[in-house]
């Protein structure tokens, strides 16, 4: 059995097509089913059901495939433990993030490691809020998440990278569009735009809390998942909206930014890791982030 075998087969059970998988492997469909058929031969069983229209996996090839993909991960964890005991720093890093919101903090983050550590292979996985991105540190399915604070977890780490205060964005036709402050009470009667009660967001969190605070419940009239569409929803009219004062140079035209008066409120952002999933790569970036993103310090 040769690794170039289950190459081809780990290709062709993902996607389930010779001529796909031939082209992701740079090679042509005739020697791809052939290193397939040499892979089956040598195991003593099928592992793909073939006709002119589909292919699928048999019984023995959906046995067969989590151990390919682990000999696979096995070959790739030497080759780099090998460049590393050479003074390399390799490996992967997945990365959640919720969007825009992380603008200040993601890209110096992921410009120094590709700067210091190029051969650390970074995957960017927008749209993750908190909720999530905790499940998905637990599971392993993200290496790295940017999150709001606090997190309840007892299997995840957190840092605080960034304390923001927030403000309202408003309507530029709404009437305290003028305001160098307001009071937030002042939005009582508006309708608000948050992200989902169900996305686990911290953005949404802090809105409701920060309103509940100032004596009101806030009347939401439009949840979405993306901060930048709540901004767009917002210069068209449909409400006002509750966002950290990093979001005010990127707001679309039609948005006025306006602080908070009295007691700020405060995002707090975080780094958020799994302490039992750290490998060299992740140990590194953590490392880097201290140093590009560190610790606010409380004045």
């Amino acid at each position: 059995m040769e690794i170039r075998w289950l190459q081809a087969f780990v290709a062709v059970a993902e996607e389930l097509h010779f001529g796909r998988a031939a082209q992701r492997l740079q090679m042509a469909q005739s020697p791809l089913s052939q290193t397939v058929r040499k892979l089956e031969k040598d195991i003593g069983v099928p592992l793909f059901e073939r006709n002119t229209r589909s292919v699928a996996l048999t019984a023995g090839g959906h046995a067969f495939l989590p151990h390919a993909y682990h000999i696979l991960e096995s070959v790739e964890t030497a080759r780099q433990a090998t460049r590393a005991s050479a003074g390399g720093v390799y490996g992967r890093i997945k990365i959640g993030f919720t969007g825009v919101l992380n603008h200040l903090s993601l890209p110096p983050l992921t410009r120094a490691l590709r700067q210091r550590y190029p051969d650390i292979e970074l995957t960017l996985v927008g749209r993750i809020m908190t909720r999530d991105a905790v499940a998905q540190l637990e599971s392993g399915a993200l290496d790295l998440a940017f999150v709001g604070l606090p997190v309840q977890s007892a299997g995840v780490s957190t840092r605080l990278i960034r304390r923001e205060p927030f403000g309202a964005v408003l309507p530029v036709d709404h009437p305290l569009a003028g305001e160098t402050a307001i009071d937030l009470r002042q939005l009582a009667d508006d309708g608000f735009i948050t992200t989902p009660i169900s996305a686990g967001s911290s953005l949404q969190e802090v809105t409701m809390r920060a309103c509940l605070d100032a004596g009101f419940r806030p009347r939401v009239v439009q949840e979405i998942t993306d901060p930048y569409m709540i901004l767009l929803l917002v210069s068209t009219g449909v409400g006002v909206a509750l966002m950290t004062s990093g979001m005010a140079p990127i707001a679309p035209p039609g948005t006025v930014f306006v602080p908070l008066a009295g007691e700020p409120v405060y995002m707090l952002h975080g780094l958020g890791w799994s302490p039992k999933r750290v490998s060299p790569a992740l140990d590194v970036a953590l490392r880097l982030a201290e140093e590009i993103l560190p610790t606010p310090i409380e004045t």
